[in-house]
């Protein structure tokens, strides 16, 4: 690794001007612990930004897809259908409950949740006596689904919807923000995310009762009373105020940080696009991608290299790249669930790579990323003779 230049992350924290002004308001005012003013403001601005009608600030995607779950009512050894070509966190709060992940392979088109593995999904297993009791789709790397046929299929079988949008904060479906279709919508704001908190999370729904369900098991299932009662099983899931303060300070900034990691993709595009053997994640039609990573796929017959070449390549000179999502069905704990597909998620996996995406790279640190990766090209035997 060349340690004398500069380290290019994939994704780092973009902080702006507002975060700290809110920060020490909360230090001021001693609202340190997961309740204050700014959990509450924090959960309405994010309503405003996303046309979500109600809220809940926690301390994790994860969290709200486990909350999500559990108002669901998903009991030991029920079923839920999730994307396969997705980071383990969409999936892990299903094992929480002790149900069974049953995965679906992608379309091509977006790279998300291919809606007829999924409707093939839920035939087979009602066909085999297990009914799934809830869909978790992801909007991938900060593109939407289509949600349309998705949609459909869920009402017609009477399944709830979990969107896992923790990608895709800032990008939409036909003009409505992703993660707010579904019976719930699941967004994080993990250190790497397109805006954050550090960490955190936000759990939305159009009803009322489950996000005050979810307030009330967030904050460990108090009852109201004087003293500490409890008469359901409760969680620490709650999101701090200085935290909160943070997400605050972001929110107003979420539309300079999908401009910016647009205008990244695009360049990027234009300069590596004619290469041969290079495709980038399409962006679908219906929607409006957020771009949060750049991603695109490397044919080693065309190319000449391997993503793993390049992404070796990458880190020999201090830049962090990475693989596109190992699909869960090929995960160790998860390669005895159900898998319904054709091995697009896998081919995805083998060809797929993630360029450093940061809002806050610069045009020297663009220029340093695509000059590498036209170095592998080069220097390839297959490419002279293609030449």
């Amino acid at each position: 690794m060349n340690m004398d230049k500069k380290r290019i992350h994939l994704s780092p924290p973009h902080m702006g001007d507002k975060e700290f002004e809110f920060v020490k308001e909360a230090f001021e005012t001693n609202w340190i612990a997961p309740v204050g003013p700014h959990v509450d403001m924090f959960e309405r601005e994010f309503c405003e930004v996303t046309g979500a009608r109600y809220a809940a600030a926690v301390s994790s995607g994860s969290a709200a897809i486990h909350l999500a779950l559990i108002l669901l009512g998903i009991q030991p050894d029920d079923e839920v259908i999730c994307s396969t070509l997705t980071f383990a966190a969409s999936a892990n709060p299903i094992i929480y409950q002790r149900a069974t992940p049953v995965f679906t392979d992608s379309e091509p088109g977006t790279w998300n949740m291919d809606c007829n593995c999924l409707e093939n999904a839920i035939r087979d297993r009602i066909r085999k006596g297990n009914r799934p009791k809830a869909v978790i789709i992801v909007h991938l790397y900060g593109q939407s689904a289509d949600m349309d046929p998705v949609m459909n299929l869920c009402n017609q079988y009477e399944i709830p919807l979990i969107e896992d949008a923790a990608e895709s904060l800032g990008a939409y479906y036909k003009g409505k923000h992703t993660g707010t279709f579904g019976t719930f919508g699941v967004y994080s704001f993990n250190g790497n995310k397109i805006i954050t908190c550090s960490s955190g999370g936000m759990l939305v729904s159009s009803e009322e009762s489950l996000i005050k369900k979810a307030k009330f098991l967030a904050t460990q299932a108090r009852d109201p009373a004087p003293h500490y009662q409890h008469s359901h099983v409760g969680y620490n899931y709650r999101l701090s105020n200085v935290l909160a303060g943070i997400g605050r300070g972001q929110l107003r900034v979420l539309a300079e940080r999908v401009q910016a990691r647009r205008a990244n993709f695009d360049f990027y595009k234009k300069e590596l696009g004619g290469l041969p053997g290079i495709q980038f994640m399409p962006e679908a039609g219906f929607g409006r991608s957020n771009r949060w990573l750049t991603c695109l796929t490397i044919d080693p017959s065309r190319f000449g290299a391997t993503r793993e070449d390049v992404r070796l390549a990458f880190e020999s000179e201090n830049i962090e790249s990475r693989p596109v999502w190992k699909p869960l069905h090929l995960q160790p704990f998860f390669q005895d669930c159900p898998y319904y597909g054709s091995g697009v998620a896998e081919e995805l996996f083998d060809k797929g790579l993630c360029l450093p995406s940061g809002s806050n790279l610069t045009v020297e640190d663009l220029q340093r990323v695509v000059k590498v990766f036209r170095q592998v090209c080069q220097a390839t035997p297959i490419q002279k003779k293609i030449r």
